[in-house]
């Protein structure tokens, strides 16, 4: 039990015993005293008031004077400030803390609560390569199950591939117009690079032929419509929904390339997934829920035959579930996912890591999901998030703008190298040390940045800003680790000698023992509010006030053995706590830099 889940037990029972009244944790809050009071964790007694016909310094005192003298081994004093309860926390109590813990590598992590949930992140078009923004997609998805099994859930990682549709024809019509028979093996590119250059010369294309078209005195809106190669593209994609099996031998050696190049990428950056869903399986149970939802009602057919959904009754509008020539729209293999997905896990929850343009999608896809009547539709979750752009701007995969994953990882990899280097304190590293000291900063870098902002919020990403190892960056954080393993390479905590608590601690010493005591709660907050961010910036304020410690206080040298001991103890759990909670973010930590 965490000290404030402990701190609040005793106020309920003390309220009891002095009031005869009942309350609940809900009743009222507990926070860390402010730096400026004195005390270690505060009582906010305003809501209690009321109720007990009490004013704030009658109920501050006599709750202060219960608490010390029924919890002498918890509570070594108190003051009372305008309805504020501040108290103070025994120094054998964090004592108690840091003994039971600082051995555990485990420690934070909760017992299986027995309830499952379903993360699909990544989801690429097999169309291109991944780029900036499928980064944040893959961390954010990757680190929130990671954070969610460290509180007790079963969490299965999934990734579906948005391998059919317009997009990808689109990619298909351009290699064979312009291709000549070229392979990622015959031109030695990367296979999602490869494909996805022939995904931007489509687009050049079709605008030059648009331009063509219009020089003729056709409006725009129909030059859009009637060019050539849209429309060899609109026919693929019908040609491959009927099965023509040319066309699909070509979707089959195209996407091919594309997964291998993923591949490459996911393992460099440390990512997996449980399960894999394809939309070209997902679309066909997603038509068959569009026929029954036709037989139903939930669904009806305009003149030209297309299928939608009226929503107007819900506060949207009219959604297309079907196009007129039977071909399937994005939202159509959802419904199918959805219900693949219940049947396979039976979840509680299942979570969808989409940026937050899709926002109107996912109330659809709910909706939509609820009038059928699926029992998969009270656990859908969508974690929306903002999208990455650049100090340049928004990147556009169409003009060919966007900054490809690979190469932004290739950066942050030579930017680690160069201000590693600029320090000077690696010269006694081999290469291959070196090699993977520089990958395991650049990719720290990378994902701490941008993991450290809250999911909701739009982000810019700077290579050069996320690296500093002075800053709120995971270089920093890193930098921390290492020095507290270098200095447990010097000496370990005796773990067969008892701490006494007749020494005072020093407010540094609380102050590192609080805050690894509130790991486990933390851990619990970034699962609740599905944030990373949480744990990001917790493993920054516990690496920053570490380095103010080992700065302030001595630690192989102290002035008795007993605080010797306490400070080897508190290096090491807070090595431990370092290393859980950035591999919770995906990020390794080296033990020396």
């Amino acid at each position: 039990m965490s000290v404030t889940s402990t701190i609040q037990s005793a106020v309920i029972h003390a309220l009891e015993k002095l009031y005869n009244e009942v309350f609940s944790a809900k009743d009222f809050q507990i926070n860390q005293t402010k730096p400026e009071f004195e005390g270690d964790y505060t009582v906010v007694l305003f809501s209690l008031l009321k109720p007990l016909k009490q004013s704030p310094d009658a109920l501050g005192k006599a709750l202060g004077v219960y608490l010390t003298q029924t919890h002498p081994s918890l509570f070594s004093a108190f003051n009372v400030i305008k309805g504020f309860l501040n108290l103070n926390i025994t120094g054998s109590y964090w004592g108690a803390v840091l003994n039971d813990n600082y051995q555990d590598g485990t420690y934070g992590r909760k017992e299986k609560k027995g309830k499952t949930i379903v993360v699909e992140y990544a989801s690429p078009n097999t169309n291109k390569p991944l780029h900036l923004g499928h980064l944040r997609n893959i961390f954010l998805g990757w680190s929130i199950s990671e954070i969610l099994k460290a509180d007790g859930y079963d969490v299965v990682k999934t990734c579906i591939a948005n391998d059919r549709g317009i997009h990808i024809c689109k990619s298909m019509v351009a290699w064979q117009k312009f291709a000549n028979g070229a392979t990622p093996e015959s031109t030695g590119m990367k296979g999602d690079h490869f494909v996805g250059d022939y995904y931007v010369l489509f687009g050049t294309e079709y605008k030059k032929e648009i331009l063509e078209l219009t020089a003729k005195g056709m409006p725009e809106a129909e030059a859009e419509k009637e060019a050539p190669i849209m429309k060899a593209a609109q026919q693929m994609l019908v040609d491959w929904e009927s099965g023509r099996a040319d066309v699909i031998a070509l979707w089959e050696k195209m996407n091919s390339w594309v997964y291998a190049g993923f591949d490459i990428t996911y393992k460099r950056i440390g990512s997996d997934f449980d399960k894999m869903y394809y939309e070209s399986d997902t679309y066909l149970l997603g038509k068959k829920l569009v026929e029954e939802g036709l037989q139903k009602g939930v669904f009806f057919k305009k003149e030209d035959n297309s299928v939608w959904v009226d929503l107007t009754a819900d506060g949207l509008d009219e959604k297309i579930v079907q196009r007129k020539d039977g071909t399937a729209v994005y939202i159509t293999q959802d419904i199918g996912l959805a219900v693949e997905k219940y049947e396979a896990y039976r979840y509680d929850q299942s979570i969808y890591v989409v940026g937050d343009e899709q926002n109107y999608h996912f109330k659809v896809l709910q909706l939509i999901c609820r009038k059928l009547e699926l029992p998969s539709s009270e656990g859908i979750y969508h974690l929306s998030y903002g999208m990455v752009e650049l100090p340049s701007g928004r990147m556009k995969t169409r003009e060919g703008t966007v900054v490809d994953a690979d190469d932004m990882i290739d950066e942050m990899i030579k930017v680690a190298a160069q201000k590693t280097e600029e320090l000077g304190k690696v010269k006694d590293f081999t290469p291959d040390e070196l090699d993977k000291l520089y990958n395991t900063i650049g990719l720290g870098a990378l994902k701490f940045f941008i993991l450290r902002v809250d999911p909701r919020k739009r982000m810019i990403f700077n290579p050069e800003e996320s690296i500093d190892f002075h800053g709120f960056t995971a270089s920093f954080v890193q930098f921390s680790h290492a020095r507290a393993k270098a200095i447990l390479r010097n000496e370990q905590p005796d773990n067969n000698f008892t701490l006494q608590h007749n020494e005072a601690l020093l407010p540094l010493e609380k102050e590192m023992i609080i805050l690894l005591e509130r790991y486990p709660a933390v851990i619990q907050q970034a699962a609740f509010e599905h944030n990373p961010s949480v744990i990001v910036n917790y493993c920054y304020e516990l690496a920053k006030t570490f380095n103010s410690f080992v700065t302030e206080h001595r630690v192989l040298k102290a002035e008795t053995e007993n605080k010797k001991q306490l400070r080897l103890r508190i290096c090491q759990m807070t090595a431990n706590v370092i290393a859980s909670g950035m591999a919770l973010a995906g990020i390794e930590v080296p033990e020396r830099m």
